[in-house]
């Protein structure tokens, strides 16, 4: 088996040890006679599969059960509108921090839906870096921000101050990726297939207080969080492969050393790129402000696009995948999450490095 240095920005590499042991359990899990994909979401064995999933998420994060893990299909795309809907009543403002691309499609959701206003933008600057000045009204519904821009590869190092305000962020490309006071957010979602699992469920993370600030029961059954919590994201069939995985990825975050241990490797992945890109004499540019520059998706262009063509093309055949950056921004673009070894960092230091001698 020869596996690549997998950057794709999502779906995006899992750990190996998960896949293997996916794999083993596919035909026959825990006995059952039967494939996890094949078994009832109903069963107590299933049962187990996603609470243990729920629980593992809540000691992960250092959180108690004040909070609800839900499992929902849709996405985090789904999310942008699901938020509004429940919590921006009639009359009320919903605020918002716009750093590109996803931050913008779910204003564009919350304007359907009522009073949005954007309270702080990067766009000036083509969302090039993460805005700390927030005046934010007191009064405000919710402050929403996405803490990791996967396309513009910006970064939050910092939670912005919301004071009584509900504090909800789109967490999808770093999940799991830092420490953090994770209770001072009323409402985090991230889409799995960045950091915690394959595509197909959005993980959302919500403080049982939050229900009380919700429209009320007349909103459509599907989209309403208390319909998810009441019946423990099971009022309808769950995307209940994906919840395995992610369960999987859970146990294996754990046995690494928890959401602290995984930092500081993602930290010296992140450093390891952004040293060598400050030290090759701007033949390598890192597109994001440097106090704002993401440690999950490193955004970068080279002198030139032929150059760039050159070295996705060259990369691609060492087996170095998903170089590319998004189509929107051109350039190249090195998704580096929790599930990327630092081996493959340090080969791709190494393989860069290397182009620049033989193409600077």
């Amino acid at each position: 088996m020869n596996r690549v240095h997998n950057f794709f920005a999502g779906p995006a590499a899992l750990p190996l040890e998960v896949i293997q042991e996916a794999q083993k359990e596919l035909l026959d899990f825990q006995g059952s006679g039967m494939s996890i994909m094949e078994m009832s979401h109903r069963s107590k064995t299933y049962d187990n599969v996603i609470e243990t999933a729920r629980k593992d998420i809540l000691e992960l994060l250092n959180l108690t059960d004040d909070h609800t893990v839900m499992f929902l299909g849709g996405g985090a795309s789904t999310q942008f509108a699901m938020i509004p809907y429940n919590f921006l009543k009639e009359g009320a403002t919903a605020e918002y921090i716009d750093t590109g691309t996803w931050s913008t499609k779910a204003i564009k959701e919350a304007k359907k839906m009522g009073n949005t206003k954007v309270i702080a933008s990067s766009e000036d600057k083509g969302f090039s870096y993460i805005p700390r000045d927030l005046q934010i009204d007191e009064n405000a519904a919710y402050l929403h921000y996405t803490s990791n821009n996967t396309i513009k590869g910006t970064q939050f190092h910092f939670i912005p101050e919301a004071g009584n305000v509900p504090l909800i962020c789109d967490m999808s490309s770093d999940f799991m990726s830092r420490e953090m006071d994770y209770s001072k957010f009323s409402l985090i979602y991230a889409g799995a297939q960045k950091n915690i699992g394959p595509a197909g469920v959005c993980v959302v993370v919500m403080k049982n207080s939050m229900l009380e600030r919700s429209r009320g029961a007349d909103l459509f059954t599907m989209l309403n969080y208390k319909t998810h919590v009441d019946k423990k994201s099971m009022f309808n069939t769950p995307p209940a492969f994906p919840v395995y995985m992610v369960g999987l990825v859970m146990k294996w975050l754990k046995r690494y050393g928890g959401v602290a241990e995984i930092e500081k490797v993602n930290n010296r992945k992140a450093k390891l790129i952004y040293d060598l890109f400050d030290n090759s004499d701007g033949f390598f540019r890192a597109t994001a402000a440097e106090d704002s520059r993401s440690k999950m998706n490193v955004t970068f262009r080279l002198p030139t696009e032929e150059l760039e063509a050159k070295a996705i093309a060259d990369a691609t055949e060492k087996g170095f995948l998903g170089l590319k950056g998004h189509r929107s921004v051109g350039g190249m673009r090195a998704s580096i999450y929790n599930a990327v070894p630092y081996e493959s960092v340090e080969a791709l230091a190494d393989f860069l490095t290397d182009f620049q001698k033989n193409n600077g």
